[in-house]
Protein backbone atom coordinates (compact mmCIF):
# COMPACT_ATOMS: atom_id res chain seq x y z
CA UNK A 1 0.00 0.00 0.00
CA UNK A 2 3.01 2.84 0.66
CA UNK A 3 3.45 2.95 -3.26
CA UNK A 4 0.10 4.82 -3.47
CA UNK A 5 -0.19 8.36 -3.44
CA UNK A 6 -1.28 9.30 -0.15
CA UNK A 7 -4.89 11.09 0.05
CA UNK A 8 -5.74 14.53 1.21
CA UNK A 9 -9.43 14.39 2.18
CA UNK A 10 -11.61 17.92 2.88
CA UNK A 11 -14.53 17.15 5.22
CA UNK A 12 -17.75 18.86 4.50
CA UNK A 13 -20.58 18.84 7.33
CA UNK A 14 -23.92 19.90 5.75
CA UNK A 15 -26.70 21.08 7.25
CA UNK A 16 -30.06 22.47 5.74
CA UNK A 17 -27.79 22.96 2.60
CA UNK A 18 -24.91 24.72 4.03
CA UNK A 19 -21.43 23.51 5.01
CA UNK A 20 -21.28 24.19 8.68
CA UNK A 21 -18.10 23.73 11.35
CA UNK A 22 -18.12 23.37 14.96
CA UNK A 23 -16.21 21.41 17.22
CA UNK A 24 -17.95 18.01 17.85
CA UNK A 25 -21.39 19.58 16.29
CA UNK A 26 -21.56 22.58 18.85
CA UNK A 27 -21.34 26.36 18.13
CA UNK A 28 -21.53 25.59 14.35
CA UNK A 29 -20.22 28.13 11.93
CA UNK A 30 -21.70 28.61 8.32
CA UNK A 31 -18.74 28.18 5.76
CA UNK A 32 -20.61 28.90 2.31
CA UNK A 33 -22.35 26.83 -0.14
CA UNK A 34 -21.24 22.91 -0.60
CA UNK A 35 -21.10 23.56 -4.45
CA UNK A 36 -19.11 26.14 -4.21
CA UNK A 37 -16.73 24.74 -1.92
CA UNK A 38 -16.67 21.68 -3.12
CA UNK A 39 -15.38 23.38 -6.60
CA UNK A 40 -12.64 25.35 -5.31
CA UNK A 41 -11.29 22.00 -3.67
CA UNK A 42 -11.36 20.33 -6.33
CA UNK A 43 -9.58 22.97 -8.23
CA UNK A 44 -7.22 23.41 -5.46
CA UNK A 45 -5.84 19.88 -6.01
CA UNK A 46 -7.99 17.80 -2.68
CA UNK A 47 -7.89 13.83 -3.68
CA UNK A 48 -11.33 13.41 -2.43
CA UNK A 49 -14.00 15.43 -0.77
CA UNK A 50 -16.25 13.62 2.10
CA UNK A 51 -19.52 15.14 2.94
CA UNK A 52 -21.37 14.50 6.38
CA UNK A 53 -24.98 15.49 6.84
CA UNK A 54 -25.07 15.91 10.18
CA UNK A 55 -29.00 16.43 10.69
CA UNK A 56 -29.44 13.98 8.17
CA UNK A 57 -33.29 13.37 8.93
CA UNK A 58 -35.43 11.62 5.67
CA UNK A 59 -36.23 15.32 4.95
CA UNK A 60 -32.80 16.32 4.43
CA UNK A 61 -31.84 13.35 2.69
CA UNK A 62 -33.89 15.10 -0.44
CA UNK A 63 -31.95 18.03 0.01
CA UNK A 64 -28.82 15.72 0.08
CA UNK A 65 -29.47 14.42 -3.05
CA UNK A 66 -29.93 17.39 -5.28
CA UNK A 67 -26.74 18.86 -3.47
CA UNK A 68 -24.72 15.83 -4.41
CA UNK A 69 -26.12 16.08 -7.86
CA UNK A 70 -25.02 19.30 -8.33
CA UNK A 71 -21.36 18.53 -7.07
CA UNK A 72 -21.32 15.46 -9.01
CA UNK A 73 -22.03 16.92 -12.65
CA UNK A 74 -19.00 20.31 -11.74
CA UNK A 75 -16.42 18.25 -9.46
CA UNK A 76 -14.39 15.43 -10.77
CA UNK A 77 -12.80 14.09 -7.88
CA UNK A 78 -14.40 10.74 -5.23
CA UNK A 79 -16.83 11.94 -3.62
CA UNK A 80 -17.99 9.86 -0.21
CA UNK A 81 -21.21 10.65 1.80
CA UNK A 82 -22.30 9.99 5.23
CA UNK A 83 -25.67 10.74 7.01
CA UNK A 84 -28.58 9.20 7.89
CA UNK A 85 -28.01 6.22 5.64
CA UNK A 86 -29.97 2.65 6.89
CA UNK A 87 -31.10 0.98 4.13
CA UNK A 88 -29.80 -0.28 0.35
CA UNK A 89 -31.75 1.97 -1.40
CA UNK A 90 -30.04 4.46 0.35
CA UNK A 91 -26.87 3.61 -1.33
CA UNK A 92 -28.50 3.28 -4.43
CA UNK A 93 -29.81 6.76 -4.19
CA UNK A 94 -26.45 8.06 -3.37
CA UNK A 95 -24.33 6.25 -6.03
CA UNK A 96 -27.17 7.06 -9.15
CA UNK A 97 -26.64 10.91 -7.76
CA UNK A 98 -23.03 10.54 -8.42
CA UNK A 99 -21.17 9.81 -5.15
CA UNK A 100 -18.77 7.08 -5.35
CA UNK A 101 -18.75 6.15 -1.84
CA UNK A 102 -20.47 6.01 1.07
CA UNK A 103 -19.64 6.34 4.77
CA UNK A 104 -21.55 4.29 7.47
CA UNK A 105 -21.41 4.78 11.42
CA UNK A 106 -24.18 4.53 13.33
CA UNK A 107 -26.75 2.49 12.35
CA UNK A 108 -24.29 -0.15 11.58
CA UNK A 109 -22.98 -0.13 14.99
CA UNK A 110 -26.67 -1.49 15.60
CA UNK A 111 -27.00 -3.31 12.88
CA UNK A 112 -23.35 -4.66 11.46
CA UNK A 113 -24.67 -7.34 9.02
CA UNK A 114 -25.89 -3.60 7.00
CA UNK A 115 -21.91 -3.58 6.06
CA UNK A 116 -22.01 -7.57 4.67
CA UNK A 117 -25.22 -6.78 2.68
CA UNK A 118 -23.98 -3.73 1.69
CA UNK A 119 -20.60 -4.60 0.33
CA UNK A 120 -22.11 -7.69 -1.44
CA UNK A 121 -24.67 -5.81 -3.18
CA UNK A 122 -22.08 -2.56 -4.00
CA UNK A 123 -18.49 -3.80 -3.41
CA UNK A 124 -16.18 -3.01 -0.66
CA UNK A 125 -15.28 -0.10 -2.47
CA UNK A 126 -18.02 1.75 -1.88
CA UNK A 127 -18.36 1.19 1.75
CA UNK A 128 -16.07 3.33 4.13
CA UNK A 129 -17.01 2.60 8.04
CA UNK A 130 -16.52 5.57 9.88
CA UNK A 131 -15.31 5.15 13.56
CA UNK A 132 -15.88 8.07 16.03
CA UNK A 133 -13.56 6.79 18.74
CA UNK A 134 -12.59 8.28 22.56
CA UNK A 135 -10.82 6.99 25.28
CA UNK A 136 -13.06 5.96 28.33
CA UNK A 137 -12.32 6.83 31.80
CA UNK A 138 -10.85 2.92 32.33
CA UNK A 139 -8.65 3.48 29.75
CA UNK A 140 -10.31 1.57 27.20
CA UNK A 141 -10.84 3.06 23.95
CA UNK A 142 -14.64 3.14 23.31
CA UNK A 143 -16.89 3.40 19.82
CA UNK A 144 -19.13 6.36 20.09
CA UNK A 145 -21.86 7.90 18.67
CA UNK A 146 -23.97 11.39 18.02
CA UNK A 147 -20.59 13.81 18.28
CA UNK A 148 -19.03 11.63 20.37
CA UNK A 149 -21.87 12.21 23.44
CA UNK A 150 -22.76 8.25 23.40
CA UNK A 151 -21.14 5.10 23.69
CA UNK A 152 -21.90 2.03 22.13
CA UNK A 153 -20.30 0.14 24.09
CA UNK A 154 -18.13 -1.81 21.51
CA UNK A 155 -14.49 -1.41 21.87
CA UNK A 156 -12.78 -0.09 18.84
CA UNK A 157 -10.10 -2.85 18.28
CA UNK A 158 -12.76 -5.22 18.22
CA UNK A 159 -15.26 -2.93 15.99
CA UNK A 160 -12.36 -2.40 13.51
CA UNK A 161 -11.40 -6.35 13.33
CA UNK A 162 -15.05 -7.03 12.66
CA UNK A 163 -15.68 -4.14 10.28
CA UNK A 164 -12.95 -5.73 7.98
CA UNK A 165 -14.12 -9.50 8.67
CA UNK A 166 -17.63 -8.27 7.40
CA UNK A 167 -15.80 -6.70 4.02
CA UNK A 168 -16.19 -3.02 4.43
CA UNK A 169 -13.54 -1.14 2.17
CA UNK A 170 -11.92 1.58 4.53
CA UNK A 171 -12.19 2.92 8.04
CA UNK A 172 -12.18 6.57 8.40
CA UNK A 173 -10.93 6.83 11.93
CA UNK A 174 -11.88 10.09 13.96
CA UNK A 175 -10.50 10.73 17.36
CA UNK A 176 -13.14 12.23 19.61
CA UNK A 177 -10.25 13.04 21.91
CA UNK A 178 -8.45 15.27 19.89
CA UNK A 179 -11.00 16.71 17.32
CA UNK A 180 -11.51 20.26 16.69
CA UNK A 181 -7.93 21.02 18.66
CA UNK A 182 -5.87 21.45 16.13
CA UNK A 183 -3.28 19.17 18.48
CA UNK A 184 -2.41 16.84 16.34
CA UNK A 185 -3.67 13.78 15.35
CA UNK A 186 -4.08 10.54 17.78
CA UNK A 187 -0.89 8.86 16.57
CA UNK A 188 -1.46 6.17 19.57
CA UNK A 189 -5.22 5.17 18.21
CA UNK A 190 -3.73 5.56 14.61
CA UNK A 191 -1.04 3.05 15.31
CA UNK A 192 -3.43 0.36 16.94
CA UNK A 193 -5.69 0.40 13.90
CA UNK A 194 -2.95 -0.06 12.16
CA UNK A 195 -1.60 -2.85 13.32
CA UNK A 196 -4.93 -4.89 13.61
CA UNK A 197 -6.36 -4.25 10.10
CA UNK A 198 -5.08 -4.13 6.53
CA UNK A 199 -7.30 -1.82 5.32
CA UNK A 200 -6.70 1.63 4.22
CA UNK A 201 -7.30 4.10 7.57
CA UNK A 202 -8.20 7.77 6.75
CA UNK A 203 -6.93 9.91 9.87
CA UNK A 204 -9.24 12.48 11.17
CA UNK A 205 -9.36 14.69 14.23
CA UNK A 206 -6.90 16.95 15.15
CA UNK A 207 -4.90 18.46 12.02
CA UNK A 208 -3.74 22.05 12.64
CA UNK A 209 -1.27 22.38 11.11
CA UNK A 210 1.51 20.65 7.90
CA UNK A 211 3.39 19.26 10.19
CA UNK A 212 0.28 16.69 11.85
CA UNK A 213 -0.31 15.41 8.39
CA UNK A 214 3.07 14.85 7.42
CA UNK A 215 3.42 12.99 10.82
CA UNK A 216 0.26 10.53 9.89
CA UNK A 217 1.69 9.93 6.61
CA UNK A 218 4.88 9.26 7.92
CA UNK A 219 3.69 6.45 10.31
CA UNK A 220 2.43 4.85 6.80
CA UNK A 221 -1.60 6.00 7.25
CA UNK A 222 -3.11 6.04 3.38
CA UNK A 223 -4.75 9.31 3.87
CA UNK A 224 -5.57 12.69 6.18
CA UNK A 225 -9.00 14.10 6.14
CA UNK A 226 -9.88 18.00 8.19
CA UNK A 227 -12.13 20.27 7.76
CA UNK A 228 -11.39 23.95 9.17
CA UNK A 229 -8.12 24.56 8.75
CA UNK A 230 -9.38 23.69 4.92
CA UNK A 231 -12.44 26.05 5.38
CA UNK A 232 -11.00 28.91 6.75
CA UNK A 233 -8.18 28.79 4.44
CA UNK A 234 -5.57 27.98 7.23
CA UNK A 235 -3.72 25.71 5.04
CA UNK A 236 -3.94 25.77 0.34
CA UNK A 237 -3.82 22.26 -0.31
CA UNK A 238 -1.14 22.96 -3.32
CA UNK A 239 1.09 24.60 -0.31
CA UNK A 240 0.73 21.17 2.03
CA UNK A 241 1.13 19.08 -0.86
CA UNK A 242 4.43 20.85 -2.11
CA UNK A 243 5.68 20.48 1.52
CA UNK A 244 4.71 17.15 1.76
CA UNK A 245 6.58 16.31 -1.52
CA UNK A 246 9.14 17.78 -0.35
CA UNK A 247 9.72 15.57 2.80
CA UNK A 248 9.12 12.65 0.56
CA UNK A 249 5.48 11.53 0.79
CA UNK A 250 4.01 10.69 -2.42
CA UNK A 251 1.29 12.71 -3.24
CA UNK A 252 -0.95 13.94 -6.66
CA UNK A 253 0.20 17.29 -7.56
Amino acid sequence: MTNLAKRIIPCLDIKDGRVVKGVNFIGLKDAGNPLEVAKRYNDEGADELVFLDITASNEKRKTTLKIIESIAKEVFIPLTIGGGISNLQDISNLLNAGCDKVSLNSYVLKNPNFINESTEKFGSQCIVIAIDAKTRNDGSIGVFTHGGRYDSNKNMQEWIIEVEKRGAGEILLTSMDSDGTKNGFDIQKLQIAMNICNLPIIASGGAGNMEHILEVFKIGIDAALAASIFHYKEIEIKQLKKFLMQNGVNVRL
